[in-house]
């Protein structure tokens, strides 16, 4: 269904000071099917302030137009969100927030896309590394099963009736659109370790400065980091099925802004050609707008998908027919989150599911 045919959406966005807020206000502001219905976007829950935040202020960026240029960030409020009619809440707030608030929104009968990781893991041991409480933990528990993994290329029908997605981490999409059509078609040698060597910009991190994170440590250098305990690992296994001793994934941090590039290094059961693989990409992902496959022996570059909503996956099998490198490559901040959430708006809203990130 396109926009044009389908009422227009109310929608909210909460924490729209980060760098993956800025993007998500960015292209709702421009969506085809929220014309008309502009955006709340909501600072911290309390009294207004005598002065007041634009969201121009927060995103210059944001600025080229008067609408835009006018556009205040108001103080969080539930009573308000009802009275304005929102239909979509988005959570860009962090983990603990989102975990309090979504159970509220959907109480009030609002929708929910969290952009957190608050309600991703369905297994509390892959949780607890986010060390989360709830205030009802019945109910939070109930949530917790009805909450649906936001990758449309997984669990797109899921998504289009759900009162809550949880929206995917950025490493943990790269990886699972790179291995998802192997392992679903049992290609993969599990007896061999699945090596995941993922390289992110440092926006990755958040806006937070750390000391990580700063020029000084950024620039001109390649580090690692969490090698064995990385947050998004987790996701890694619930979505693809896989034991823990089954897939290592190791994280660097790249000197540049943004995007991330995952080189997979996989075992093959028996012995393929490029062309049968080809097919299984191809086939796997003939109804995913979003992902865009390589002809092999061509890769992804991260300069072939920043500022884009694709994600790039190619290959290269090795001469023996059974060692396969994948790489696979987005932009953080748009396929690895906000152009995502923006994709599953599109199909809980019923609009065409590129809507808005072409």
């Amino acid at each position: 269904m396109s926009a044009g045919t389908h009422k227009t959406v109310k929608t909210a966005v909460a924490g729209v000071s980060g760098y993956a807020g800025g993007e998500l206000a960015r292209l709702l502001l421009a969506h085809p099917g929220l014309q008309g219905q502009t955006p709340l976007f909501l600072g911290r829950m309390g009294a207004a302030s005598a002065e007041k935040t634009l969201l121009s202020d927060l995103h210059p960026q944001l600025s080229a137009s008067a609408l835009t240029s006018e556009i205040e960030v108001i103080p969080f409020d539930w009573a308000m969100l009802k009275q304005q009619g929102v239909e979509i809440l988005y959570l860009a707030t962090p983990h603990e927030q989102a975990r309090e608030w979504a159970p509220q929104a959907l109480a009030n009968g609002i929708r929910v896309i969290d952009l957190s990781a608050a309600w991703r893991l369905q297994q509390d041991s892959n949780r607890a590394i986010y060390k989360l409480e709830d205030a009802d933990s019945a109910l939070a528990a109930k949530l917790q099963k009805e909450a649906v993994y936001g990758c449309p290329e997984l669990h797109r029908a899921e998504i289009a009736s759900a009162r809550l997605v949880a929206n995917p981490g950025c490493y943990a999409t790269t990886i699972i659109l790179a291995l998802a059509p192997l392992l679903k078609a049992r290609l993969v040698d599990l007896s061999f370790d699945i090596i995941c060597d993922a390289k992110s910009g440092v926006s990755g991190a958040g806006k937070a400065p750390t000391a990580k994170t700063h020029f000084m440590y950024g620039a001109d250098n390649l580090s690692l980091y969490a090698v064995f305990n990385h947050r998004h690992r987790g996701e890694l296994l619930e979505q693809l099925g896989l034991q823990p001793e089954q897939i290592q994934f190791t994280p660097h941090l790249l000197p540049i802004p943004r995007g991330i590039l995952a080189t997979i290094y996989v075992r093959l059961k028996n012995k393929s050609t490029a062309a049968d693989l080809q097919a299984v990409f191809d086939k796997f992902y003939a109804e995913s707008p979003m992902v865009r496959v390589r002809r092999s022996p061509a890769l992804p570059q991260i300069a072939h998908i920043v500022r884009t909503n694709f994600c790039d996956i190619g290959f290269e099998l090795g001469p023996d027919g059974k060692r396969l490198i994948v790489v696979s490559c987005l932009d953080n901040l748009l396929k690895g989150a906000a152009g995502q959430a923006v994709q599953n708006m599109n199909l809980m809203c019923g609009f065409n599911e590129s809507e808005g990130l072409l």
